[in-house]
Formats: C-alpha cells, sequence, structure tokens
C-alpha cells in the first residue's frame, strides 16, 4: 500500500498526485448573485480560493498548477467589472508576492500583453522576475489568455522562420509548434478541473490538453476547497490513461 500523506481531512497518495493541475475558475459571479451579492463579491472571494488551491497544491507535491484569471474574450465583460478585476489582481500580487516567494514558489504568466495597462504589466513582470529561480511549485498564471490566440501566434513564428528560409515547411513539427506555444517548457496537464458545473473547456489550453483527465465540479469558484480539491485528485487517481494507446492506471 503506498504511502499516505495527510492534508487537514484530506489524504492522497504521493504517488498518484498529478504533476500538472490545471484550472478554469468559473462562477464566481453567480455565486455572488445566488446570496444577493454584487458579483465584485465573488471575484473577492475567488481570491480566497486562489489561495486555498496553491496551498494544497504545494502541500500534496503537484509540480505545476495552471490557473485560468483571465480570458481573452473576457473584455467584452462591463467595464466596471473589468476596473474591478484588475485591482483584485493588483492585490492579490501585492499582497501574496512575499509569501509565495518564501514559499519557493515560481510564478509564470502565459497570454498576449496586448490591451493590458502598464502597471498591470509591470506587476506581472515583477512576480516572475522575483521567483523565476525558485525550485518548488510552478504557478501558471493564464491571464488576457486564449488558446485559440496562443496557438495562432505560435503558428505565426514557425511561418516567420520559413519566410526567412531558416526551415522549409516541410520540416516543421508538433514538436517545434509545442516550443512554440506560451507554455514551452511546461508539461501538459494530467488533471483539468472547470468549477461552476459547466461542461466546456472555453478556449483554455486546448493544445495542452489533448490527453489530460477532465473533472467538472458543480460547486462555483468561490466554494472551491481542500475537500474538493483531493475529490477531484481521488477521481483522476481512478481513471485509466490510454493516450490512444493500452491501459495506464492515472496513478502510474
Amino acid at each position: 500500500m503506498p504511502d499516505v500523506e495527510k492534508s487537514g481531512d484530506c489524504c492522497v497518495s504521493p504517488r498518484q498526485v498529478p504533476s500538472h493541475v490545471g484550472i478554469i475558475m468559473d462562477g464566481n459571479g453567480r455565486w455572488a448573485k445566488a446570496r444577493g451579492l454584487k458579483r465584485y463579491e465573488g471575484h473577492r472571494q475567488g481570491i480566497e480560493s486562489v489561495r486555498t488551491a496553491v496551498r494544497y497544491a504545494c502541500e500534496t507535491g503537484i509540480s505545476y498548477l495552471t490557473l485560468f484569471s483571465f480570458s481573452s474574450e473576457n473584455w467584452s465583460r462591463p467595464l466596471q467589472e473589468i476596473s474591478e478585476l484588475m485591482q483584485l489582481l493588483k492585490f492579490f500580487i501585492r499582497r501574496d508576492l512575499a509569501r509565495l516567494h518564501r514559499e519557493n514558489v515560481c510564478i509564470r504568466v502565459i497570454g498576449t500583453r496586448d490591451g493590458v495597462e502598464d502597471d498591470i504589466l509591470k506587476l506581472l513582470d515583477e512576480a516572475q522576475e522575483k521567483t523565476r529561480d525558485n525550485k518548488g511549485l510552478v504557478l501558471t498564471i493564464a491571464f488576457n489568455y486564449g488558446s485559440r490566440d496562443e496557438i495562432t501566434r505560435a503558428a505565426r513564428r514557425l511561418a516567420l522562420l520559413v519566410e526567412k528560409g531558416e526551415i522549409r515547411a516541410s520540416q516543421i513539427t508538433s514538436e517545434m509548434l509545442e516550443n512554440n506555444l506560451d507554455t514551452a517548457g511546461i508539461p501538459d496537464p494530467d488533471l483539468l478541473i472547470r468549477t461552476s458545473g459547466e461542461l466546456r473547456l472555453s478556449n483554455f489550453l486546448l493544445w495542452q490538453c489533448a490527453y489530460s483527465e477532465l473533472v467538472f465540479l458543480d460547486s462555483y469558484w468561490p466554494d472551491f476547497s481542500r475537500e474538493k480539491f483531493a475529490k477531484a485528485i481521488s477521481e483522476y487517481q481512478n481513471r485509466e490513461r490510454r493516450f490512444g494507446g493500452l491501459r495506464e492506471r492515472s496513478g502510474g
């Protein structure tokens, strides 16, 4: 029987913990509406769930955690809500950066910088620079991110190399395209979690999640807890991963 690591009331086997977990953090607005609160309160409570997820990932030995924080499609939301989301992002970085650095977390940010205010970019750059040499959890924040845009940008980089005559089109491989994605150097997610009961990927890590195990939770993101994280990992552990071939248990 494998060793078991205890985290509060949640137990997971270190040998079966997924190396990389991606999370679509959905349902902040609906959480607030169900309680008669403004949407801002849902986003604010969602920040607490981010802290919970990061702590639990560190404690259970997850190597990579990727969070979908702001989609490139989210700019279509009301201006006030966007402003509130940006303020919350600033608050999170300013309040939590020192702690994450002490805990050896390495922060990466993926997505496009287009249309993002300079003060936000400066904070994101500071977070990445300050933690770049840390060897613990790699926390990737997908900010102003859309997977189709990411793939398009990667294809353009390869097309430019062809145009310059540095490579031939026939030499392009899936590995070359993968190495030009925002997530270059990060392994594909073993497990993708989405909260709020929605059953779709919403333009998140489409290339990277080709063989990821998907777990959809009915609860909204502000209610995400250590127990719900453990439940998702437990479901992952009981899956059989085939990768198009023979059976392979998720836990190895």
